[in-house]
């Protein structure tokens, strides 16, 4: 009889907690489930045929232009940028090899693109989700960030400022080692905030990007 009595009580316990639980609204319930999955869709490889740039200070030989990609997040955005990635090889890059004050594709061959899976805000202006193309005009001085709707060209062949979704100005840096291959960075900072970095031979460009 006490016997039949605790295993009453234990059910009675479990169906309550049962109970309980399913009376919980959805998103409690999902919430630990949703949070391991938040980023389970975004692939962070690069795709086939593109590789992804790293540091490297030591000269490199290889002839050509790597086809290449950078990924990253910054807040629940996941950033893609693919371009192609040229060598210094011993040339004078800045001034020489990229002429200033001249629309640069940022790259080699096809528009460099960037791709955003939510809207973001760049150098501090709205940028819906989408693909983009990004070129640059390098200055001593001072850099013009451009965002533009044409990111299927040959180099910026076809670049009309007409198509241009935003501009904005940054100042270069000096880079802290030498990068031998045009380098794309994604960084994540806190807050839904980061950049996009771009870095060749001794020189750094620093774009802020954040997550509206």
């Amino acid at each position: 009889m006490l016997i039949k009595r605790y295993t009453q009580l234990a059910l009675g316990v479990l169906l309550a907690t049962t109970l309980t639980y399913c009376n919980q609204p959805e998103q409690n319930q999902e919430a630990s489930t949703d949070t391991q999955e938040s980023h389970a869709g975004h692939n962070m490889q690069a795709s086939e045929g593109a590789t992804i740039i790293g540091a490297q200070a030591e000269p490199d030989t290889l002839k050509g232009s790597l086809k290449a990609e950078a990924h990253g997040m910054i807040g629940d955005a996941h950033l893609t940028i693919a371009y192609h990635s040229p060598a210094v090889r011993g040339r004078q890059i800045w001034g020489g090899l990229v002429a200033y004050n001249q629309v640069w594709v940022t790259g080699a061959h096809t528009a460099t693109s960037l791709m955003t899976d939510k809207d973001i805000t760049v150098g501090g202006k709205p940028l819906p989700a989408g693909k983009y193309a990004l070129f640059t005009i390098p200055g001593e001085q001072e850099w013009t960030i451009i965002i533009n709707k044409n990111w299927d060209q040959h180099l910026a062949d076809d670049y009309a400022e007409s198509e241009d979704v935003l501009r904005f100005t940054v100042q270069p840096e000096i880079a802290p080692v030498k990068q031998e291959r045009l380098r794309y960075e994604i960084i994540s900072a806190d807050g839904g905030t980061g950049s996009i970095q771009i870095t060749w031979d001794m020189l750094r460009v620093v774009i802020p990007v954040s997550q509206q």
